[in-house]
């Protein structure tokens, strides 16, 4: 079973993806360091959502981010950037009293001790999107809608807009959500393992790190995992350097029919090994990871291939400094998507490994 297709409007027409949430600009440090330490920074755009919406863009997709920024220099910076990866940003909105959220990181890996990230988004115009202010029309328009746990962190009303984004409703498109558990932003006592965990259940597909799991629901391991989350057709477990798990399979009955079992009985199990990569930095690649994932997924292509394109996209994010790379060419990732499992554990994949004029057998191998 290949799990579920990404809806089925006109191709020639229709948004595939349209990507919903906060995106603010990043300050980059020159050299490693503590933030009080580091002498000047380079500017950048981050955001998970608007990542996404950039790497499939880049990839050929027709994909749109929406999002609400300031009425600002770095509301017009983050507009145009995302804009030129090929993003339709025509229903992001401006707002006239609120600034647009920025902040600053050291250039180590966000899960050493090291890593500090100084965040100025309290107030920021996207924290006030609700119910009430967004283009619903656009929102719905794609054939996947791809939302993720920073933006019900935001604040009550953009938690609200969540709810309502993952609601049954008739014609509802693939609603994709990436778990993205921040702890630093929410407020409260298990307030984020409750709504994570119900915005999840209320989903298409899923993606959730095992990491994340254990840390917001204090569920270990993939097939438990599963078992919290029986009603989304698809769910991906990302396992860090021992790969990525993917459930797939018809929606099940009540939750009490899972208890008990491994998965949802009509489940298929999909294993699929991570790359060994020269990592340059660590950052963007789960969000390159889901962006190679749904491609795979707009092109029906199987859950084999979905994963290994999801690994080939965080390969090319890894492997430079910043949040967004171009991606490999299509036939290229599919000539390596499409290598046996021995030669696929064989790749090890550095910098510059995405130049199209790079055949399977250069990249770069032990």
């Amino acid at each position: 079973m290949s799990g579920p297709a990404a809806g089925t409007a006109d191709a020639a027409t229709t948004t595939d993806v349209v990507c919903l949430g906060e995106s603010m600009v990043t300050f980059l440090p020159s050299q490693p360091g503590r933030l009080a330490d580091v002498p000047s920074f380079g500017r950048g755009i981050g955001g998970a959502e608007s990542n996404v919406a950039c790497a499939l863009a880049a990839a050929g997709h027709r994909a749109a981010w929406v999002g609400r920024v300031g009425a600002d220099g770095f509301g017009d910076h983050l507009v145009e950037t995302i804009a030129s990866y090929g993003v339709d940003t025509s229903a992001v909105r401006r707002d006239p009293v609120r600034p647009t959220g920025i902040y600053f990181r050291t250039a180590t890996d966000r899960g050493t001790d090291t890593h500090e990230v100084a965040y100025y988004r309290a107030g920021s115009a996207a924290s006030a999107m609700s119910p009430d202010n967004v283009p619903y029309e656009d929102l719905l328009a794609g054939r996947i809608l791809h939302l993720s746990g920073i933006t019900a962190a935001l604040s009550v009303d953009c938690l609200a807009l969540l709810r309502e984004l993952t609601a049954p409703r008739p014609g509802r498109p693939l609603v994709s959500f990436d778990v993205n558990h921040r702890p630093h932003l929410w407020r409260g006592a298990d307030a984020d393992a409750s709504v994570l965990l119900e915005l999840a259940r209320r989903s298409d597909l899923v993606f959730v790190g095992e990491d994340e799991a254990e840390e917001a629901w204090g569920i270990v391991g993939a097939e438990a995992i599963r078992a919290a989350l029986p009603e989304p057709a698809v769910v991906v477990v990302k396992r860090g350097s021992a790969g990525a798990t993917v459930f797939s399979g018809l929606r099940p009955g009540p939750r009490s029919s899972n208890a008990g079992g491994a998965g949802n009985a009509a489940d298929t199990v999909t294993l699929v090994p991570a790359l060994r990569v020269d990592v340059v930095a660590a950052v963007g690649a789960g969000d390159a990871f889901a962006a190679g994932f749904l491609s795979a997924t707009l092109r029906g292509l199987p859950v084999r291939e979905r994963v290994r394109h999801g690994h080939l996209m965080a390969a090319a994010v890894l492997t430079v400094p910043g949040d967004l790379t171009d991606p490999p060419a299509r036939d290229h990732a599919d000539r390596l998507a499409a290598l046996d499992d021995d030669a696929w554990g064989r790749l090890r994949l550095g910098p510059g490994w995405t130049a199209a004029d790079r055949a399977p057998e250069e990249v770069r191998t032990p």
